[in-house]
């Protein structure tokens, strides 16, 4: 609108400032009113098909017809899925009426596009959440089957450790008590997947849950072929329940175990205070050795079924179910690539008050 005023005024001034003095001159010549006439008009048309020239040569094309023409190949652009070119550059933007239709078209594609990204997210948690409620009641389903043969083996074990005296075979026999009571509790972590249920919560060595689910992990047998070091400092406490959180360490002590090259492969455990949003806390960090994560799997690393593995020695739950666990327990696990390669885990835990 201000250029369409500003060229109409240019314009009468142009035709005022051309037009008078000659008529003036004219007349104070002794020319008649009908020649003054003729020449009025053959110069206001004069400068009517000029204006018209300049419009249409210059200023439309210039400032209204290759606006137009960009906003159209910028919408076809988005109906073809084109999201690198469906947004007009800033630099080719007006400040005029056009231009603030071409930024509120940006801004329009921009926010149907991010609500688009959320309900694509949305979708995949949706199909996820759907996984994990059929895993749940499945999971019960499980946990039943299983607790009644687990209790007989229970008792096996311990009828056994009262009629023996041989240390060996005591040791062993130990382990084995331990195995099934990490079963046990596997079982009622199942049920949770279908039933909460309340949580005991209490304070507790971080170096022992270390210990405790590696050697949960140093069951299989490619553990036998891992370098494993828990430099963990004894005296660093922690808040939580203790098998849900030996749990979390034996998701990712596996998770390291699956990474790295046998032989050669280290598994190093480091912790440190660390303080988050006025809380103090412990970041209990599993290295190891491997190729680390890839780009692709990263940012998604603890999502349900995501895992570079699925068809060989990970079903995609194990981080997932950690993440879980330590939300619970109002922590973070994070996931991360180190410089020196391989791949690092963090679990942060609140420590006693």
């Amino acid at each position: 609108m201000v250029l369409h005023n500003l060229f109409f005024l240019v314009l009468t001034c142009a035709a005022y400032f051309a037009v008078i003095p000659l008529f003036e001159k004219q007349v104070a010549a002794g020319d008649t009113i009908s020649r003054a006439k003729i020449t009025l008009f053959v110069v206001l048309g004069s400068i009517y098909i000029a204006a018209v020239v300049l419009l249409e040569a210059v200023i439309m094309p210039l400032y209204v017809y290759r606006p137009l023409r960009r906003m159209l190949e910028a919408d076809r652009a988005t109906r073809a899925g084109d999201r690198k070119s469906e947004l007009i550059p800033p630099a080719e933007i007006l400040g005029d009426e056009i231009g603030q239709i071409m930024q509120s078209r940006n801004d329009t594609v921009s926010e149907l596009r991010r609500q688009e990204d959320e309900l694509a997210r949305a979708l995949r948690r949706l199909e996820e959440q759907d996984r994990l409620v059929s895993l749940g009641l499945l999971s019960a389903s499980v946990a039943h089957e299983l607790n009644t043969p687990l209790a007989v083996l229970h008792g096996s074990i311990e009828k056994l450790i009262e009629t023996t005296t041989d240390e060996h075979t005591l040791e062993r026999l130990a382990r084995m008590q331990r195995v099934t009571q990490r079963l046990q509790t596997i079982s009622e972590t199942l049920v949770d997947f279908a039933k909460a249920r309340k949580q005991h919560t209490e304070p507790v060595a971080a170096r022992g849950l270390i210990d405790d689910a590696w050697a949960l992990v140093a069951i299989d047998p490619r553990a036998s072929g891992i370098t494993f070091t828990n430099l963990v400092d004894p005296e660093e406490r922690v808040v939580g329940n203790p098998d849900r959180l030996v749990q979390v360490f034996v998701n990712v002590l596996r998770n390291a175990v699956n990474a790295v090259e046998i032989p050669g492969g280290t598994v190093d455990v480091r912790a440190r205070r660390v303080d988050r949003a006025g809380e103090r806390g412990v970041a209990v960090a599993v290295e190891d050795n491997g190729p680390g994560i890839p780009a692709d799997v990263l940012p998604d690393i603890f999502d349900a079924f995501v895992t570079t593995r699925l068809d060989a020695r990970g079903t995609g739950l194990g981080l997932t179910v950690a993440e879980g666990i330590v939300t619970q327990h109002g922590g973070t696990i994070t996931a991360a690539n180190r410089h020196e390669g391989g791949a690092c885990l963090e679990v942060w835990l609140p420590t006693p008050h």
